[in-house]
């Protein structure tokens, strides 16, 4: 059968979307910021010996897991259109997937886990188009159609567990990870692919385990992002499910290995009943085969679970440890007024008040406000390309919070467009200048912008402008951080 040509066309649904239409199948909507991720199958590179690869491990598997993994696996792989005899094509797989309200598309290997969790938060599941060298065939630690497409996606004909890999990635796509982990990440991809390179020297492969080790050892602490990373590994990827003494296998790492799905079920493996905070507490090793692995009672269960982990992660707690979170992340990432008013950038420094409350911020690079996960038009990246900056707080004696000054309020306290202003916050903030515009939304400002600014914090000089306009952000406080962009369709356009 010859592969369906894949077409890229636009339309027009709210914001600029990239479709992508087989001829066999109905459109499937890629945001244009997930776009650059994608690739073609190319069906016609994979060799005999990888087709043999594939049907050696799927024949093994099915006959072991068709009586020890979760119910759905065996329908799922009918439902998903996976073959035991032959490598799927991925847009057959999207077809089937998209009565359960899933999609599939294929990636080049490793991609950040923003971007994979921000793929499945929208119910897409991206499957490495690669498959592993036979002298790994019992298991790789690089992603591979193997464990992308016969691992994750005969499960997710479950409805409850497809919601909770849907409702993980909308959740996890905002968690915050630090430098340091941005560097081990880079190392895992380096030495994920070394290992399934033909062409790659064992003092390469040594030498990218060895950067990988250096760079594991200089993380120090656990961020959210990690915390949510082991949540997945101990459920998505390497779950049991039932009863503790007699589990069945729903994790795509398990079903996607010949030798740890039969070695998990062993005593060898300790079974420890689901926790939520067992599992954020316990380190993996993706290069090696687990000692332990959880049993969970139910898919509930699990979503339960990953909503509790939401409430104490960044975008829902806001105040100064998200935002410090931000910093320490040293990627693009939003904060949130309470106006509503969201600020996409990078975050370079923070300014403290003797309470330690931060009062000002400064972001570095192209920067965007956005509102309602929309751009303000003229407050795109070309507009603050050189960064933000802007204080946090209240007008100092004043109850009512800035944002919900009326134009009564505004008058009273002696703000009026055209004129010079003078504005002192809770903190030490003086903010002077002629005020230009007030930008609202919903009835709450979200911007005065001015001419010939000047900021100080008791004294010392923060901003100053003879020339051009300076939009101050207006808020009480940070009411929610997260890793990413407010409207990436805009940020990366």
């Amino acid at each position: 059968m010859k592969q369906p040509t894949l077409k890229l066309t636009r339309a027009r649904m709210g914001q600029e979307d990239i479709i992508m239409q087989a001829t066999t199948k109905p459109k499937f909507v890629i945001p244009k910021h997930l776009q650059p991720y994608v690739v073609e199958q190319n069906y016609d590179k994979y060799t005999e010996v990888d087709q043999q690869v594939w049907r050696h491990v799927l024949h093994r598997n099915y006959n072991f897991l068709k009586d020890v993994a979760h119910p759905a696996y065996v329908d799922g792989l009918r439902k998903t259109g996976i073959s035991l005899d032959h490598i799927p094509r991925v847009e057959e797989m999207n077809q089937c997937l998209q009565p359960s309200g899933w999609g599939a598309v294929t990636i080049d290997g490793f991609i950040p886990a923003v971007v994979f969790f921000d793929f499945q938060s929208r119910g897409i599941l991206p499957i490495a188009t690669d498959i592993r060298k036979p002298e790994h065939i019992d298991y790789t630690p690089a992603p591979d159609i193997i464990h992308e497409a016969a691992g994750h996606a005969p499960i997710l004909s479950d409805k409850w567990y497809a919601d909770y890999v849907k409702r993980f990635g909308q959740i996890g796509a905002k968690a915050f990870a630090t430098r340091e982990e941005h560097e081990v990440f880079e190392a895992i991809r380096a030495y994920s692919k070394l290992m399934e390179d033909p062409l790659a020297t064992q003092e390469e492969v040594q030498l990218a385990k060895e950067i990988l080790d250096a760079k594991q050892s200089a993380v120090t602490g656990v961020s959210e992002a990690e915390e949510i990373a082991r949540l997945y590994w101990w459920t998505v990827e390497y779950g049991l499910f039932g009863k503790l003494e007699q589990p069945l296998l729903y994790g795509a790492g398990l079903l996607s290995s010949i030798e740890e799905s039969r070695h998990c079920l062993t005593d060898a493996v300790i079974k420890r009943p689901f926790s939520l905070e067992e599992t954020i507490h316990t380190a993996f090793d993706i290069t090696k085969m687990q000692p332990q692995l959880f049993v969970c009672e139910s898919f509930d269960q699990l979503l339960d679970s990953v909503e509790r982990f939401k409430h104490r992660m960044a975008f829902h707690t806001g105040g100064r440890v998200a935002m410090e979170k931000a910093l320490r992340s040293g990627a693009t990432s939003t904060v949130v007024y309470s106006s509503g008013l969201q600020v996409t950038g990078t975050l370079e420094s923070m300014v403290y008040a003797e309470n330690s409350e931060i009062v000002f911020f400064r972001m570095e690079g192209p920067t965007a406000l956005a509102w309602n996960n929309q751009e303000l038009n003229g407050h795109g990246k070309s507009t603050h390309a050189d960064g933000f900056s802007s204080p946090i707080g209240r007008l100092q004696g004043v109850s009512l919070p800035l944002e919900l000054f009326t134009d009564g309020d505004l008058e009273a306290h002696g703000i009026r467009m055209n004129e010079h202003v003078k504005l002192t916050l809770e903190g030490g903030i003086t903010v002077e200048g002629r005020l230009e515009e007030i930008v609202r939304q919903e009835g709450k400002i979200l911007l005065l912008s001015f001419h010939q600014c000047k900021i100080s914090h008791h004294g010392r000089t923060l901003f100053q402008s003879d020339q051009g306009t300076y939009d101050m952000a207006v808020g009480e406080r940070i009411g929610s951080a997260f890793a990413g962009e407010a409207d990436p369709e805009r940020f990366f356009e």
